[in-house]
């Protein structure tokens, strides 16, 4: 239980948010994912952060919606649904762009602090990071934590590299 006492130690999560979120995912047996910097952790050495990025299946968003509103506080943004507890420094954010439904379905269980998660595939988490790279609207150091990740993966498995635009390698190196 290092990691986990670790992680909300660090992420100061008084209330157990986290695992209430994943717990509600499955007391309504709500089909999700792991992606971004959390699911890194699952393949490469783990970094810390405060968010918890998912995928859910996009038919029961609205339920799970209305579900977590009973236990946190819920923000609606263009492509995500933010979850926070104020006696929590854990983030949960729910990506609600299309192009990542299918990584639910390729998704296996994977070892993320200590709890075994459906985490997507290692390509698919270069795919989102590269898309969350592309995405102009993105603050500046959110762009330098998906180069990160990107490099992360590419050190892990080097032959992601080839399917890394040439732009985002130039920034790599």
């Amino acid at each position: 239980m290092i990691a986990t006492e670790f992680q909300k130690l660090v992420t100061e999560d008084k209330s157990d948010f986290l695992d209430r979120f994943l717990a509600l995912l499955r007391d309504k047996n709500i089909e999700y994912c792991v992606v971004d910097g959390l699911a890194a952790n699952a393949y490469s050495e783990p970094l810390v952060t405060l968010d918890c990025d998912v995928v859910v299946v996009a038919s029961r968003l609205a339920e799970l919606e209305e579900a977590a509103r009973n236990i946190c506080r819920v923000e609606q943004f263009e492509h995500s649904l933010n979850l926070s507890d104020k006696r929590s420094g854990v983030r949960i954010q729910i990506q609600t762009d299309p192009r990542y439904q299918s990584f639910i379905s390729r998704s296996t269980k994977r070892e993320v602090l200590e709890r075994m998660l459906p985490v997507a595939t290692i390509d698919d988490l270069l795919q989102g990071n590269i898309w969350a790279f592309q995405d102009a609207t993105r603050r500046s150091s959110k762009h330098q934590k998906d180069l990160v990740d990107i490099a992360r993966l590419i050190e892990v498995h080097p032959a992601l590299a080839a399917k890394v635009p040439e732009d985002i390698k130039k920034k790599l190196l």
